[in-house]
């Protein structure tokens, strides 16, 4: 089994995409990655829609902008395929638990050589009249709060280089 700290390492948030579309299958590993994030109690308190309809993909991005009240820039930055990523209301980890998905999901994308970044605002998204009408479209019951978006699709060049990490990160007591 190869060093997963290498994975962690080499992974970037990538914010140009081509127009090359993400295949159902690579979706599907993305969001099995996420499905497998640790929850606690293992109350798997997260669900993620995936999107690709760019006419629902514009719908989200214009929320997000709504509440950002920035229009000039999408904060999709392209890509062909968000995924929200949200965690029922009642579960008291539930921004921890949805957290981890995503971050799950953003190194399973990583591997497959997908680009990927997590962008915020899901929260208010789906706070609105809009995002409870998509989740009630979906049959999705009960109270959901945002945690975040996963973006992918196939990176538009270059990686950003690694960028320092700070020295005083962690500390001992021995």
């Amino acid at each position: 089994m190869g060093d997963i700290l290498d994975i962690f390492k080499a992974r970037k948030s990538v914010n140009s995409y081509t127009d090359e579309p993400v295949t159902r299958e690579e979706i599907d590993k993305v969001l099995t990655a996420g499905k497998y994030g640790p929850s606690g109690m293992n109350k798997q308190p997260v669900i993620a829609i995936a999107v690709t309809d760019p006419d629902m993909i514009a719908k989200l991005r214009k929320m997000n902008q709504d509440v950002m009240g920035m229009y000039e820039r999408d904060p999709f930055y392209g890509a062909p395929c968000v995924i929200a990523v949200l965690a029922n209301k009642e579960s008291f980890t539930r921004v921890y638990d949805g957290s981890i998905a995503i971050g799950y999901m953003l190194l399973e994308a990583f591997s497959l050589g997908l680009g990927a970044r997590w962008i915020h605002r899901c929260k208010e998204e789906f706070e609105t009249e809009a995002g409870k009408e998509i989740l009630k479209s979906l049959g999705i019951e009960g109270e959901y709060e945002g945690i975040g978006h996963v973006i992918l699709g196939h990176a538009a060049g270059e990686l950003h280089p690694d960028f320092e990490k700070k020295e005083d990160f962690a500390y001992y007591i021995d």
